[in-house]
């Protein structure tokens, strides 16, 4: 990812419409992006390259309206592909087998959200795998974020702050309302059949 100066000169570069900084941006955090989008969509990497590109075309044609004001560059970026990976899982069309997915999985997928079972005995299991990123893709990005840099990515809450700005302190207490909201839309899929259209909703930025 791009330091400090080199992420004020590329937001100079978007506004001013400098193909330079469409470049230092692409190269600056392309890696990045990806290994968010295979968080939410899984490992294919024709699926990932089709959401990372879509994700990047997303974010050139509104560089120019891009406010520092209101985040970092990868909270924006992350927003964006939050947003195109959501759009993947709806056009995906799997409503049946994420419904058997949360039958089977319900139980291990609440002990993972409270914490007494390890992400890796989650995400060694192909079908938990997939529960967990349709979950997490139906979440706002902001959540989406921060739960798959926390628990996934294992980042400490320095490391998150930093990264999205903000202090430790508010970085902890979001991620605390995220893990809730992951809970309560998990709850909501297993009660729901139809969760094509109510538990995988687009809400990303």
């Amino acid at each position: 990812m791009l330091d400090e100066p080199d992420q004020r000169a590329v937001i100079r570069g978007l506004r001013d419409g400098h193909r330079d900084a469409w470049t230092a941006l692409y190269d600056g955090y392309s890696t990045d992006v990806w290994r968010y989008v295979a968080r939410l969509i899984g490992s294919s990497s024709v699926d990932v390259a089709d959401v990372v590109q879509e994700t990047f075309l997303a974010a050139a044609k509104s560089a120019r309206q891009f406010d520092a004001e209101k985040g970092t560059l990868w909270s924006w970026l992350t927003g964006i592909a939050h947003h195109q990976s959501a759009i993947y899982w709806r056009q995906i069309n799997r409503r049946s087998r994420l419904f058997e997915l949360v039958q089977s999985g319900a139980g291990q997928l609440r002990r993972w959200v409270d914490e007494s079972d390890s992400t890796d005995d989650v995400w060694n299991q192909g079908e938990m795998a997939d529960l967990v990123r349709a979950t997490l893709a139906s979440l706002s990005s902001d959540y989406a974020t921060i739960l798959a840099a926390k628990y996934l990515d294992e980042q400490s809450l320095e490391e998150i702050a930093a990264q999205h700005g903000g202090s430790v302190d508010a970085v902890k207490s979001k991620l605390a309302r995220a893990r809730r909201e992951f809970r309560s839309r998990f709850e909501r899929m297993t009660r729901e059949p139809s969760i094509a259209t109510d538990g995988l909703s687009v809400e990303g930025k």
